[in-house]
């Protein structure tokens, strides 16, 4: 299928984006009506063919609704699987949830569903229609450093593997590494075990290459954020590597190791000194350009909780457009960006009505409680409205909860157009949403830089429900050259953190800022934690079987396994 009948058949969909959807929903339950977590609602030979019918006897549904399924799925052989429990068609692995609130993600079940196939296709297919549009491939010039890693693929008691689903297509079985050779990086790079050793030779490798280097790509921005960190911490020894055609950094897999040094091809002195002249100047700003004088585009996930890291991304790339990514999750594909060049506060996805059936769940930021709200189908959504996501996948989940926030911005033909607002907060108690914190947390990284020229790197927040009365905490990790906090300047220090932690929370929320004059929350406890405890809390949760491609650092943590790993690297508290 060409890139034109691609982008018709994307658009047709969109025209007729109603009946789509009572077709997939239709689809959806002609092939799986009869399993075991559809029968208490869905009585034998009579499953529901119409939309309405569906929605009064099925109930909505979280993950944990589904939990005792997957676990049984997982700890099953797939010879010994019986009835099908939430999809008749096989069972092939588990991806790994990408959420951040918990050190262990969730399984997703994958089943070998050919209609899911067929209406995944033209979304990811037709993203790609629409970046080549843009800018179409050169031969010359036709490299891409992609930031992607194969990640550790474990095994369930079963025997099914669990992966991210970004890994799938590399560690199926099918994949064809000839139609990979666009990468800069070897395939022994991208299927490395070790995250910091991979992205210093992903890195290595786009230097050696950079005058092939058509663009720059990462899944989401915190995946960039620390590749240009790391760079900026190893480019001397970088530098030396090809000079010399070695690998000096002590990297235990042999063969990437090896691949990398294939790449090298010898000793580039000449490389290597006009690239110490760019890192020389000690200007970050623009350096995209500057070492890769031929890219033409940067590419991640930057909405949503990566909204926080597109200014920095926008100072390293400079003139360089910054592209965005499209809606997908690990249940399903959700909406489509059609402008990429867009930054994340003008970005909007097209709603893909061939992708799942969706339902939208009213959404008030000054309720708590939406229990007795009608949902209503893709047809039925009103600009300027929030709304909660849900799906009825070609995969098992039905009426789910996906977890996100989003506000009707208009229509694209008949299908509605969002924008990615917040995840969604997990019940009442909660007291602000990430949208709050990242406000707030914006005011103060301003008044530290003014104040205190400080950097504050990542931040998170902890509502600790075991006090009495409950009190929030926040997190702010401090730039790794941050001086602040030894003897001579700490009283200076603290004085000014205290004016800033009343910023802070002057800009929490309205249902922060009840809670406290009612005395239902205590003060504010503002931790500074040292350089680098965000990046423990990702090999925590790496060790733990997240993925590392699909990492994301936490916003609002609801664990307390992470709230004592930061508390443990606290600097100074402030109440």
């Amino acid at each position: 299928m060409t890139d034109d009948e691609l982008l018709t058949k994307l658009d047709d969909s969109t025209r007729n984006a109603t009946r789509h959807q009572i077709d997939a929903l239709r689809s959806i339950l002609d092939q799986n009506g009869s399993v075991a977590y559809l029968q208490p609602y869905l009585p034998p030979h009579n499953t529901p063919q119409d939309a309405a019918a569906f929605r009064r006897s099925v109930p909505l549904s979280t993950y944990d609704d589904y939990a005792e399924f997957i676990n049984q799925m997982a700890d099953t052989p797939h010879i010994q699987h019986q009835q099908p429990l939430l999809s008749v068609d096989p069972l092939l692995c588990f991806f790994y949830s990408s959420g951040t609130s918990s050190p262990r993600p969730k399984l997703i079940p994958y089943f070998d569903s050919k209609l899911s196939k067929g209406a995944s296709f033209i979304a990811h297919q037709g993203g790609s229609a629409i970046l080549r549009r843009l800018f179409p491939p050169r031969p010359s010039v036709n490299k891409i450093m992609w930031f992607i890693y194969a990640d550790n693929v474990t095994t369930t008691r079963g025997g099914f593997k669990v992966m991210a689903a970004s890994t799938y297509p590399l560690q199926s079985g099918n994949a064809n590494w000839s139609q990979l050779s666009f990468i800069s990086s070897p395939r022994e790079v991208i299927l490395g075990s070790n995250v910091e050793h991979q992205m210093y030779c992903h890195l290595l490798c786009g230097l050696r290459n950079c005058d092939s280097i058509d663009a720059v790509r990462a899944p989401y921005a915190i995946g960039l954020i620390k590749v240009f960190r790391l760079l900026e911490s190893k480019w001397e020894q970088m530098c030396n590597d090809l000079e010399h055609g070695i690998l000096s950094l002590e990297i235990a897999d042999v063969a990437m190791r090896d691949s990398v040094v294939d790449v090298l091809g010898g000793p580039q002195p000449d490389l290597a000194k006009r690239l110490r002249t760019v890192f020389e100047g000690k200007s970050w700003s623009g350096i995209v350009s500057k070492l890769w004088p031929n890219a033409r585009y940067v590419k991640c996930v930057a909405t949503g909780s990566m909204e926080q890291y597109y200014p920095k991304l926008k100072h390293y790339a400079g003139e360089i457009p910054l592209l965005g990514g499209d809606y997908f999750a690990s249940e399903c594909c959700v909406g489509i960006n059609l402008d990429i060049m867009q930054p994340p506060e003008k970005t909007k996805f097209v709603l893909l009505p061939t992708a799942a059936y969706f339902e939208f769940l009213p959404f008030d930021m000054n309720e708590t409680n939406d229990a007795g709200t009608e949902t209503v189908d893709i047809s039925g959504v009103e600009v300027g409205k929030m709304y909660q996501v849900l799906v009825t996948t070609y995969r098992g989940f039905y009426r789910y909860h996906l977890g996100d926030i989003v506000r009707v911005v208009g229509f694209y033909n008949l299908s509605p157009e969002v924008e990615f607002v917040m995840r969604a907060p997990k019940g009442p108690g909660e007291i602000i949403t990430e949208k709050d914190l990242m406000s707030a947390m914006q005011s103060f990284q301003l008044m530290l830089e003014n104040a205190m020229a400080t950097e504050i790197t990542e931040f998170a927040s902890f509502l600790d429900t075991e006090l009495s009365p409950k009190q929030l905490k926040v997190f702010a990790e401090v730039g790794e050259r941050c001086m602040l906090f030894t003897q001579e300047k700490i009283e200076d220090s603290l004085v000014v953190l205290r004016r800033c932690c009343s910023s802070v929370e002057d800009g929490l929320g309205g249902i922060y800022k009840v809670q406290r004059d009612r005395g239902e929350a205590g003060p504010l406890l503002l931790y500074v934690v040292k350089s680098g405890s965000f990046d423990r809390l990702s090999q925590v949760a790496i060790g733990n079987g997240a993925p590392a491609s699909q990492y994301k650092p936490p916003k609002i943590i609801r664990n307390r396994e992470i709230v004592w790993l930061l508390e443990e690297s606290a600097l100074v508290t402030i109440s």
